[in-house]
C-alpha cells in the first residue's frame, strides 16, 4: 500500500501544472477575445460617426440645393400682389365696389395678369374680406376675412401663408399685399401660387422628406401619408384657430408617425435631430422607417415660415461599420495572433538551448528526411520533364493531323469544281466527232477552241482553290458581266435544253462592268447557275433569271430560279463549307463557301434571299472599276 501510495503521489504532482497550464490558455483565450469585441465595439463607434458625419455633409448639400430650388419654386412671384395696387381698373373698383362693369374690368385685368405670372388664382379683397375681382370669376363675392393671409395684409403687412382653397381644395402659397390709397389700406390683392413643382422636385433628394409650416404641421411631403400631420402636439387653442381658418380644409391634422427630437440652430436656422431605431413609430410606414434609424436634417426657408426636413436612412452608415468593426476585429486577433506566434517562438528558442543535444538529433533526422525528400522531388522533376517531352509531341502530331485535314478538304474542293468542266469538255469532244464525220470541219475548229479555253480555265481553277484555302489575293482587272454570264451559261447549255430551262438573260448587251477577277467571276457564276438548275429539278416550270446593274456605288449582279426557294431555317447556314442541301452524292457543300470566299476576296459579298414572287435569289455585289482604271 505505501509502495502504492508512492506510485500515485507523483501523478497528483504532474497534474497540478497541467491545469494550471489549461486555466492559464483559458483566460488567455477569454482575454483575446475580450481585446478583439473591444477593438470591433471601437471600429464601430468610430466608424458610426465618421461616416455619419459624411452623411451629413452630403444630404446637407443635397439640401441646400432643394431648399434653394424650392425658394425660387415659391417666391418668385411674392412681389407680384404689390403692383396690382398700380392697376387703374382696380383702384376704381375699390372706390366703387358695386359698379359691375368695373368689376368686369378689374377682373378681366387680374385674369391676365394671373395668366402671364402663371399663378394659380389672383384676387382683391376689400376691407371687409370680400373677394371684389377675380382671375377666376367663380371667387367674386366670396367671404375670406378668416384667412390670416387677409388680416396680415389689412393691417399693412404682406401675407405668406399655406392654405387649400376654399373652392377648388387645391393646396397653395397665398402671398396677400395691402393696397392703399395714400395712407389708408383700402383692400388687399392676394396671388396664390401652385405647389405641384415642388411635388415633382422631391426625387432631387432622393430621401423621404417634408414641408411643414410654422404650425409645425406637414403640408407637403415625398410620402402621402405624412401630408397634414403635425410635427408636435397642438394646443387646443391652436387647433380651434385652424378650424377658425380652415387653412387644411376639411383634413383632420393626425400625429406624425415618427417621434423626432429636432435641435434648431438660431444662427444657421440649420434643423438636425436623429430617429434612432425602434422609437415612436405607428403605422406600416412609420414602424419602417424607425427600425433602421434616420438622419433628420432641415432648413428653415429663407423668407417663410416653412422648415424643410430631410429623412437619411443610417442603415447603410451602420452596414458599413459593421464591416469595419468585423475588420477591426478579424485585425486584433492577427495581431494576437502574431504576438503568441512570436511568444511561442522565444519559448521554443528557450527551448533549443535547454535540450540541445536532443534538438541536434531531431536536426540530423530532418535533415536525413529533407534530403529522402529532395531525392522524391528531383525524381517528380524528371517524371515532369518526360510529361512535357510527350505532351510536345503530342501536340506536334494534332498539328500535322489538321494539316492534313485541310489538305483533303482542298482536294475535295477541287475535285467538286472540276467536275463540270470536265463534263463540257466531254460533250464537246463527242459533239466533235460527230462535226468530223459529217465534214463540218469550222464547227469542229470551234469546239476545238472552246476545249483548249476549257482546258486553260480548269487550269486557272485550281488556283481560286488553293486561294481559297490560303487566302492569297487574285489579280483583279475589268471584268465585262455580259461575258462572264455568257461563258457561264455556255458550259450548261447542253443540260438548259435538255431540261427545258427558260433563261431570261438581262445582262447579254449590258455594258457594266465590275473590278475582280474574271476567271473567279465565271467560278462564281458557274457555282449559281449550277445550283439554280438543281433546284429546279423537280419543278414543273423551270426558267433563270440573270440581271445586273449599279446600285449604291457598287455593281448587283442577280441569278434567281423558280425552284421552291430557300428554308429560312436554313438560310443562315448555306455559306457554311460542307453544308448542302442535296441528296447523298448531289454536291460536297463547297461551292457557295468557295463563292462568297472570292467575292470577300474581291471586295464585295454574296447574299442569299428568297424572292418574292417565289424561288431563290442571289445577289453578287462587286466593286465597280476604278476611273483610273478604265482605259
Amino acid at each position: 500500500m505505501a509502495a502504492e501510495a508512492q506510485g500515485r503521489a507523483p501523478d497528483r504532482g504532474e497534474g497540478r501544472p497541467l491545469r494550471w497550464r489549461r486555466r492559464r490558455s483559458l483566460g488567455l483565450t477569454l482575454l483575446a477575445l475580450g481585446l478583439m469585441l473591444l477593438a470591433g465595439w471601437g471600429a464601430f463607434t468610430v466608424s458610426v460617426q465618421r461616416r455619419t458625419e459624411q452623411l451629413r455633409a452630403e444630404s446637407n448639400h443635397q439640401l441646400d440645393l432643394f431648399a434653394a430650388a424650392v425658394q425660387g419654386m415659391v417666391r418668385r412671384l411674392e412681389p407680384m400682389p404689390a403692383t396690382v395696387q398700380l392697376s387703374t381698373e382696380v383702384q376704381a373698383l375699390l372706390r366703387q365696389p358695386g359698379d359691375a362693369a368695373r368689376v368686369q374690368a378689374a377682373s378681366s385685368y387680374l385674369r391676365r395678369l394671373n395668366a402671364h405670372l402663371g399663378g394659380m388664382q389672383l384676387f382683391v379683397q376689400d376691407q371687409r374680406g370680400i373677394v371684389l375681382a377675380a382671375s377666376d370669376p367663380a371667387l367674386v363675392g366670396d367671404d375670406l376675412s378668416f384667412r390670416p393671409y387677409f388680416l396680415e395684409a389689412l393691417s399693412g403687412r404682406v401675407g405668406r401663408h399655406f392654405a387649400i382653397g376654399v373652392r377648388d381644395g387645391v393646396p397653395g402659397y397665398y402671398v396677400s399685399h395691402p393696397i392703399h390709397d395714400g395712407a389708408k389700406v383700402v383692400g388687399v390683392a392676394v396671388l396664390k401660387i401652385g405647389l405641384e413643382p415642388v411635388d415633382e422636385a422631391w426625387g432631387m433628394l432622393g430621401a423621404p422628406a417634408l414641408l411643414a409650416d410654422s404650425n409645425q404641421v406637414v403640408i407637403l411631403s415625398s410620402r402621402p401619408e405624412w401630408t397634414y400631420t403635425a410635427l408636435a402636439e397642438l394646443p387646443l387653442e391652436r387647433k380651434v384657430d385652424l378650424q377658425v381658418t380652415r387653412l387644411y380644409g376639411d383634413h383632420r391634422i393626425t400625429r406624425f408617425p415618427l417621434q423626432v427630437d429636432l435641435r434648431v440652430d438660431e444662427d444657421s436656422q440649420i434643423v438636425e435631430g436623429v430617429l434612432p431605431a425602434g422609437l415612436g413609430a405607428s403605422g406600416a410606414q412609420g414602424r419602417s422607417a424607425a427600425s433602421r434609424g434616420m438622419l433628420v436634417l432641415g432648413r428653415t426657408l429663407d423668407g417663410t415660415d416653412w422648415r424643410l426636413l430631410m429623412f437619411a436612412d443610417l442603415r447603410p452608415v451602420r452596414q458599413q461599420a459593421a464591416q469595419d468593426s468585423l475588420l477591426a476585429g478579424v485585425s486584433a486577433g492577427f495581431v494576437l495572433l502574431l504576438m503568441l506566434l512570436v511568444n511561442q517562438r522565444r519559448r521554443i528558442v528557450q527551448q533549443k538551448l535547454q535540450l540541445n543535444a536532443e534538438l541536434e538529433e531531431k536536426v540530423t533526422a530532418r535533415t536525413q528526411a529533407l534530403s529522402e525528400t529532395n531525392a522524391r522531388l528531383r525524381k517528380e522533376v524528371r517524371e515532369r520533364e518526360q510529361a512535357e517531352h510527350t505532351l510536345r509531341e503530342a501536340q506536334d502530331e494534332l498539328v500535322h493531323a489538321g494539316k492534313m485535314a485541310a489538305l483533303g478538304q482542298l482536294a475535295t474542293g477541287i475535285t467538286h469544281e472540276l467536275t463540270q468542266p470536265l463534263g463540257a469538255i466531254r460533250t464537246l469532244s463527242g459533239n466533235a466527232v460527230a462535226f468530223m464525220q459529217r465534214g463540218q470541219l469550222d464547227a469542229v475548229s470551234g469546239n476545238l477552241a472552246i476545249m483548249a479555253r476549257l482546258a486553260e480555265q480548269m487550269g486557272a481553277i485550281i488556283e481560286p482553290l488553293k486561294g481559297f484555302a490560303r487566302k492569297s489575293k487574285a489579280q483583279p482587272q475589268a471584268a465585262r458581266l455580259a461575258t462572264a454570264v455568257h461563258n457561264a451559261l455556255f458550259l450548261y447549255h447542253q443540260r438548259i435544253r435538255n431540261e427545258q430551262v427558260t433563261v431570261h438573260d438581262a445582262t447579254a448587251d449590258s455594258p457594266l462592268a465590275a473590278w475582280c477577277d474574271p476567271n473567279r467571276l465565271e467560278q462564281v457564276l458557274i457555282n449559281l447557275i449550277g445550283n439554280a438548275l438543281d433546284a429546279m429539278r423537280e419543278q414543273p416550270q423551270r426558267a433563270l433569271w440573270i440581271d445586273a446593274a449599279a446600285q449604291d456605288g457598287r455593281v448587283a449582279l442577280r441569278v434567281r430560279d423558280q425552284g421552291p426557294g430557300l428554308d429560312p431555317a436554313l438560310r443562315d447556314r448555306v455559306f457554311e463549307p460542307f453544308f448542302s442541301t442535296k441528296s447523298a452524292g448531289g454536291g460536297l457543300g463547297l461551292g457557295l463557301a468557295i463563292s462568297r470566299d472570292i467575292a470577300r476576296e474581291a471586295g464585295g459579298e454574296l447574299e442569299a434571299d428568297n424572292h418574292p414572287d417565289g424561288g431563290a435569289c442571289f445577289t453578287l455585289w462587286l466593286p465597280p472599276v476604278p476611273h483610273d482604271a478604265v482605259p
